[in-house]
């Protein structure tokens, strides 16, 4: 005679558990830090397009003089 089959459900360890919550926030702060980044990145390009300007400025002011 055989055994019949035992059904078990596997529940999910603490540490498993913990990761798919540290995953889910993750995804969140990853996307904060995309938007940060970029922000980043176009106030050093408006800072360079100013720093070039006041350079330009400069230029202009100390060619003209005597």
């Amino acid at each position: 005679m055989q055994a019949a089959p035992v059904r078990a459900t596997a529940i999910p360890s603490f540490t498993t558990a913990l990761r798919a919550v540290e995953s889910l926030l993750m995804s969140g702060g990853q996307r904060t830090a995309r938007q940060n980044a970029w922000t980043s990145v176009l106030e050093d390009r408006r800072r360079a397009k100013d720093r070039v300007e006041a350079q330009r400025v400069l230029e202009a002011v100390t060619s003209a003089r005597p």
